[in-house]
């Protein structure tokens, strides 16, 4: 982010800790606030009705909530929870939007933020309706490797489930496959992962190209 568009938010910026399951985003309701995540994850959940929910897209440090600003709207379609424990900085939705008017630059750069969040999306629909749970598993695994800090990520089945859009007794067994490969170790409440390298083999080219496009869209602004 430009030094001059930082100033804008930074008077606006609280820090704070948010446990499991914290609210960030309600569905089809005005978001109240913008988190940039320091530590920890949240998860972009959708859902058709109660019972039948999914994670459509995964937020750490790299990211923030409150996407649906950026291109003008005021509400996201989906809700958005704290997954992993997190720190984030947060500021109120009214300082955050007069910010975007007064930058010049400020809304192009996030602008690259949200294509990222849909190629990731794109590709989570992709592996959802193609490839097998075990290898959804390990992708979805790599990538919260990605954003926490050591090889624990504590986590339930009945949470993976929602996770993954599938069944518990199915994450069970996809997990113990990954286990039997030594890939993971798999505890009450908490994946270790054992073997990152193998488990984005199993993924099957399903984790890589949109970190790439982050890499080539945020980590170096100056590109096409």
């Amino acid at each position: 982010m430009a030094p001059a568009d930082l100033r804008l938010l930074r008077p606006h910026l609280q820090s704070s800790f948010l446990p499991l399951r914290t609210q960030l985003e309600t569905a089809n309701a005005a978001i109240e606030a913008v988190h940039f995540f320091e530590a920890g994850i949240g998860s972009v959940v959708a859902k058709l009705r109660p019972v039948i929910d999914a994670e459509v897209r995964l937020i750490g440090f790299e990211g923030m909530t409150g996407s649906a600003l950026i291109m003008g709207s005021d509400r996201s379609p989906h809700d958005c929870y704290i997954q992993v424990e997190a720190e984030v900085l947060s500021m109120d939705a009214e300082p955050f939007n007069e910010a975007l008017s007064d930058s010049p630059t400020l809304r192009l750069f996030l602008l690259r933020y949200v294509h990222y969040a849909h190629i990731q999306a794109s590709y989570t629909a992709l592996v959802n309706a193609r490839l097998k749970i075990e290898e959804r598993l390990a992708r979805w695994l790599v990538m919260c490797d990605d954003r926490i800090e050591g090889d624990r990520l504590p986590v339930t089945h009945e949470f993976l489930s929602v996770m993954l859009g599938v069944r518990r007794p199915g994450v069970t067994v996809a997990l113990q496959l990954l286990e039997g490969r030594g890939l993971i170790k798999s505890n009450r409440g908490e994946v270790i992962v054992r073997d990152r390298d193998g488990l984005i083999a199993l993924a099957d080219g399903s984790y890589g190209q949109p970190e790439a496009e982050y890499a080539r869209l945020i980590s170096d602004p100056a590109s096409p």
